[in-house]
């Protein structure tokens, strides 16, 4: 009970309400995450789109993410924590219900602004409560703390691929993308309209919980912890933090581990249903069973989480990354080479192995910034960008069907995720050799 306490008590003072309700925020993001992957395909096949195209939701989404983060450090360290959380919260909400009138236009563009706008909200939300929860405890204890609290994130991604699965992917019309590219314009817009209803439902109800979320935090008092220094320098406080190796190299790291989640994360839809295909399964069969091995995936990543956390009383934070590191590199092979579901398993490992990565990056690159921790907190949230950025080579890779005299394409895109999680191991254990972490 002692050493539970000491994760979230500072100063005889307990933070275990705050705690609770910022810790919901990590599952409240997770879920957005996690709903918007299979996306990628369901936007493809409504607007006949080619994958590469479909990944323009993951530019406008992880665009958010780098856009606002810088402009979120400012507004928290003018304001407060909880400042931002609110901001984050309000600016989700708004991104989500602006669905509705994204499906009333029915362009495609509009749900890109209406991700961009939900993910500004989720890049004031990541850069408030990751700083925040390290706060609230001794510092020894911060990576644990936040690990433990990023245990309830992928619970949020979960809830998302369930309801992505369920009430999006099994509802939309069955007709293969094939069949889509036959119709005439009018039963394409019919069609598109029926699935596009069908697409936006969840959108608008996890706005409104949103809202509610957002008006509990708005009467529940929080803690003012790091808040006193409200001073703005932004170059000299950028050049101060980025003068330290060990961050610097934090914030390329997490690039990489970014982009190897959400390839992982997104592109098990297209591996799984080549699989699945090849074995005989119909396309939407196919990409639902995908997304079951998704929801694997995370369950798998969840357990994973949580043990990470145990063994950092054990074993280094930098050594720990750099283990995971190699496991997932093994497996992320395995992912490449296999051509059956042997590499999907592969694939539901390698979630295994990413588990502990972002808030074990994100606590070492953070650790004894002190004040300069919201701007530093907003260097590692705009590394986001890496899921922005490298999915999109992975998806022109996908489209090319085969390579190499006939090797699955959806196979071989799977060595720009292995190229990540080796700059990750590196990261590890170059941060273990110097800072003994």
């Amino acid at each position: 009970m002692n050493k539970q306490q000491s994760l979230i008590t500072k100063d005889g003072v307990s933070y275990l309400l705050p705690f609770i309700l910022v810790t919901f925020c990590f599952a409240l993001w997770g879920f957005a995450n996690d709903i918007t992957n299979p996306m990628v395909k369901a936007f493809s096949k409504i607007f006949r789109m080619s994958v590469t195209d479909g990944t323009l939701v993951q530019v406008a989404f992880y665009g958010g993410y780098f856009c606002m983060a810088f402009p979120a450090a400012i507004f928290i360290r003018k304001h407060s924590y909880k400042a931002g959380v609110m901001m984050g919260l309000g600016l989700y909400a708004a991104g989500a219900l602006l669905f509705f009138p994204a499906k009333a236009v029915g362009i495609y563009g509009c749900f890109l602004v209406a991700y961009f706008i939900m993910t500004c909200g989720l890049s004031f939300l990541e850069t408030s409560c990751n700083p925040y929860i390290l706060t609230m405890g001794p510092e020894e204890t911060a990576t644990r703390r936040l690990n433990m609290a990023q245990c309830f994130n992928p619970c949020g991604s979960i809830i998302g691929m369930f309801v992505a699965m369920n009430f999006i992917q099994a509802k939309l019309n069955p007709m293969s993308s094939d069949e889509r590219a036959l119709l005439n314009d009018t039963e394409f817009e019919a069609l598109k309209n029926a699935d596009l209803s069908v697409l936006i439902s969840p959108y608008l109800i996890i706005g409104l919980i949103i809202v509610a979320m957002l008006i509990i935090i708005r009467l529940v008092k929080m803690p003012r912890i790091g808040d006193a220094n409200h001073d703005v320098h932004v170059l000299v406080t950028l050049k101060r933090i980025f003068s330290l190796r060990y961050y610097t190299e934090g914030v390329i790291a997490q690039f990489f581990y970014v982009g190897a989640q959400i390839m992982c994360w997104t592109f098990i839809i297209q591996y799984g249903t080549r699989v699945f295909m090849a074995e005989g399964m119909d396309e939407q069969s196919a990409e639902v069973l995908s997304q079951q091995f998704n929801i694997y995936a995370m369950m798998f990543f969840i357990c994973s989480r949580f043990i990470a956390t145990f063994l950092m009383k054990y074993v280094k934070p930098a050594m720990l990354l750099a283990v995971f590191g190699i496991l997932a590199m093994v497996f992320t092979s395995g992912v490449i080479f296999f051509q059956d579901r042997l590499g999907l398993y592969c694939l539901v490992c390698v979630s295994g192995c990413m588990s502990l990565m972002f808030p074990t990056i994100y606590g070492i690159a953070l650790d004894g910034l002190g004040d300069d921790a919201k701007f530093g907190a907003a260097g590692l949230i705009m590394a986001i960008l890496g899921g922005s950025i490298l999915p999109p080579l992975q998806a022109m890779i996908i489209d090319q069907g085969t390579v190499f005299n006939g090797f699955p394409a959806t196979n071989a895109s799977f060595v720009l995720p292995l190229f990540c999680f080796l700059v990750v191991t590196i990261y590890g254990y170059r941060t273990h050799v110097i800072k003994g972490m």
